[in-house]
């Protein structure tokens, strides 16, 4: 029996109640969770703006510690510190084997419509896992290619936060990008996953990196994590006044809010020859797109899920990057709060003040 909080219906918030964990079957591996971070894409699902099957328990940003393994488990040992990622993969699909893992839709890591849920109640009916892992529980019953073992020594409640937001804010850098000492960097929207491409823009020698967001604190957040510059996003030449900071626009353009108005802003400050990279979760309906003569002048858009990670080799770096002081990952962490907390939590990411909150477990 776990403690969790469930998305009954969206719009109403998340409920705390028990639920009843599975046994791993072969390839799974059962983990005592440590620590999850509130991001916003959970938000997206808890009000309703994306759907999914519900109850569900959502949460995907978690580091935990291996309590059991199944019988073909080669990855981790029980007693071994993880942390888990949402993209699942198979490992043997054409996106896996082109090494596109965070592309994988990861048929074969979760269990079959025949076969028993990996989470219910006590009366037996299921809950749906929620991007295969459904981490705001004390225990997670997930497929071992979705989680990596790191370095003891790591700080749980920080690891967790590499699970999405540094993985898709970092990746997007290092993978997506592969910014090149000396080049421009934009970053729209400073809460996690733009504070860590802010951060990982810096460890990647960005010669300008410049965050842009409405609010003053965020802001101040993006210089200690390495911003050069600074521009707030709702001004009405913001575009213009990165142009000027760039001299001509940036090399790339990264959209981390899920908006509109940030996208375009992304499109709107690049160079010639740069890329726009969009990394939010935007309303369904929205479109990102570029003009002729963006076209002409050899402008890129592209999404990046989940920073085009490749996780296994990905996120141990990240530990070491923060073992080493390179990546910055206190000044993220906004609050740690509780279980019971949850709710108060993500009230405090729609007032969008504060970076992210951690939930820590006992």
């Amino acid at each position: 029996m776990a403690k969790a909080a469930i998305l009954e219906k969206p719009g109403e918030g998340l409920v705390i109640g028990d639920v009843e964990i599975a046994d791993p079957a072969p390839h799974e591996v059962l983990i005592d969770t440590k620590a999850c971070g509130l991001c916003h894409s959970d938000l997206h699902f808890i009000d309703g703006a994306y759907p999914h099957p519900l109850p569900a328990i959502p949460g995907h940003e978690a580091a935990g510690v291996v309590r059991a393994v199944g019988s073909e488990v080669k990855t981790v040992r029980p007693g071994d510190h993880v942390v888990s990622c949402l993209s699942a993969f198979c490992g043997h699909c054409e996106f896996c084997v082109t090494g596109r893992m965070a592309l994988c839709m990861g048929a074969d890591t979760r269990r079959g419509p025949d076969g028993p849920p990996r989470i219910t109640r006590a009366d037996g009916s299921p809950i749906n896992q929620m991007l295969n892992l459904s981490a705001f529980s004390e225990q997670m019953l997930i497929h071992e290619h979705a989680c990596v073992a790191i370095d003891k020594d790591m700080p749980l409640d920080r690891a967790a936060v590499i699970g999405c937001a540094v993985t898709t804010g970092a990746g997007t850098i290092f993978n997506a990008a592969n910014v090149t000492p000396g080049e421009t960097v934009l970053v729209v929207g400073c809460g996690g996953v733009g504070l860590a491409a802010i951060n990982a823009a810096k460890i990647a020698g960005a010669g300008k990196v410049i965050a842009a967001d409405p609010l003053e604190e965020k802001r101040e957040l993006a210089k200690v994590l390495g911003a050069t510059h600074t521009v707030n996003a709702l001004d009405e030449d913001a575009a213009q006044q990165i142009l000027t900071i760039s001299a001509g626009g940036v090399h790339y353009g990264i959209e981390a809010v899920g908006r509109q108005a940030s996208a375009d802003l992304a499109v709107a400050s690049l160079r010639r020859g740069g890329t726009a990279i969009i990394l939010g979760m935007m309303p369904l309906d929205c479109k990102v797109g570029l003009g002729a003569m963006d076209l002409l002048s050899g402008k890129k858009l592209q999404g990046a899920i989940m920073g085009e990670n490749h996780f296994p080799v990905d996120l141990p770096r990240l530990v070491d990057f923060y073992m080493r002081g390179l990546l910055d990952l206190d000044t993220i962490i906004a609050e740690r709060i509780s279980l019971d907390e949850i709710n108060a939590g993500f009230d405090k990411m729609r007032e969008g003040h504060s970076a992210r909150s951690v939930v820590v477990f006992d």
